[in-house]
């Protein structure tokens, strides 16, 4: 199907190009019409019908996509369709270093969509302005020109992502990297296995709220005109308590990837570079909805310092820019933290939900216990559940890292029924890890 419907495209396309190339003014050249294929069933066709494409929108995305499907269609049919050699300046187009096809420029965009008609070249230059979907979810755009040269002589580039959206029916899931800091977090567990006091759970359950109706509520409800497109939340609490399981469950259960930053990457001590790590950041997530996760996220968001000199200048300057990133993103952000009072205020006020996360009560405990040891595990009659629970405190994340060392006991010793000592043993690695005694 996706082949077929790429040649009809091209077809359309080559009529197209083949009248400018005859002379045929612009008025009748939209007469040729592209063919109806917003009920077919694939990435292409559904991207075209759900954003409401127009026919010069659709040019240009195609254009863009040549290169890509078939780098010597242009070559052909210009050799074909021209009778005099030369450069043909109107038409544009450029090539590249290894690629040696025809490469369409903004100007090429314009030739074909305005000819010499001065207002509608204007106009179609606004499909490449900064207030385009094509740029604000970086789909399309055109290359920066050589130096001193015209904007629209720059090279119309396709957004890898969605070349491989349209020709292979998915997205790839970016690999961790320099330019993309981030890994991507999944799990096989589900809400049930997720514990937390019924006020935190219940702000989570709100949030989950916005994730569900977002579309609703921003395009059906006209509220894109008064607030800013995505969502800002704030998770803090000790380590351990749930903070990046909660992330990685709600990307799970609305079906939204769900990647942690490496802050440790993101962040450097040259000047620029933080922003240049986080520019590449934000671009690769632009308009595909996915949900970030800043972990330990004072290290880059914690409180401005006074400027005492260059460094912390640009300190300052990354953290600003980073606050004009996180608004400006259209998915969800989610920062997490240890302690709130390490972040400034004045971000801290621009956050839609703070969410706390505490340390789990005796009942959390024994509820985490409960669910984290394998029904292989057998414990000698000393043992008691609720007196443990309620005597350690630990964790989520303590309480599984000991179940992990009993089950190593456990089967290193012939399954044998597990004493309170094991028990205890696992529990004083935990404690002696933060420096406490039992």
């Amino acid at each position: 199907m996706k082949n077929s419907i790429f040649k009809i495209e091209l077809e359309w396309l080559t009529e197209l190009i083949r009248s400018s190339l005859d002379g045929t003014n612009v008025a009748e050249r939209s007469n040729f019409k592209p063919a109806h294929i917003e009920d077919a069933d694939n990435a292409y066709c559904i991207f075209i019908a759900t954003k409401k494409i127009n026919d010069e929108e659709r040019v240009i995305l195609m254009l863009g996509l040549i290169p890509h499907l078939n780098p010597a269609f242009l070559d052909a049919l210009f050799y074909q369709n021209l009778n005099e050699s030369g450069d043909h300046p109107q038409i544009g187009g450029t090539r590249g270093k290894t690629h040696r096809g025809f490469l369409p420029t903004g100007e090429t965009a314009l030739w074909l969509l305005a000819g010499d008609d001065l207002e509608k070249r204007f106009e179609i230059q606004k499909i490449f302005g900064p207030d385009h979907f094509f740029a604000k979810e970086r789909i399309l755009w055109l290359a920066p020109p050589e130096k001193d040269e015209p904007p629209m002589s720059g090279r119309l580039v396709m957004n890898p992502d969605y070349v491989a959206l349209f020709t292979a029916g998915e997205m790839p899931v970016p690999q961790f990297s320099m330019d993309f800091p981030a890994e991507r977090l999944e799990t096989e567990m589900d809400w049930g296995d997720l514990v937390l006091p019924a006020g935190t759970l219940r702000q989570v359950r709100e949030l989950e709220g916005w994730l569900t109706h977002q579309k609703m509520i921003m395009e059906d409800w006209g509220m894109h005109k008064k607030i800013k497109q995505g969502y800002r939340v704030l998770f803090y609490g000790p380590p351990g308590t749930g903070k990046t399981l909660t992330a990685t469950l709600l990307g799970k259960a609305h079906q939204k990837p769900v990647f942690r930053v490496d802050l440790s990457m993101v962040v450097s001590k040259y000047i620029g570079e933080t922003e240049k790590n986080l520019s590449n950041l934000f671009a690769r997530a632009a308009g595909k909805n996915w949900i970030l996760f800043f972990d330990e996220a004072d290290a880059l968001f914690g409180k401005r310092t006074d400027v005492r000199d260059a460094h912390d200048k640009y300190a300052n300057q990354e953290v600003a820019y980073l606050l004009q990133r996180v608004e400006n993103y259209d998915g969800l952000v989610i920062l997490a933290t240890n302690q709130k009072s390490n972040l400034d205020a004045a971000f801290l006020r621009r956050f839609q939900s703070i969410i706390y996360f505490p340390k789990p009560g005796p009942a959390e405990r024994l509820r985490l216990w409960q669910q984290s040891l394998p029904d292989q595990l057998r414990f000698a009659e000393e043992v008691d559940l609720p007196a443990i629970a309620k005597e350690y405190d630990l964790t989520g994340s303590h309480i599984i890292n000991v179940v992990q060392y009993l089950c190593l006991q456990a089967a290193s010793n012939g399954q044998s029924p597990l004493s309170m000592h094991k028990v205890v043993a696992g529990i004083k690695r935990e404690y002696a890890k933060e420096g406490r005694m039992i």
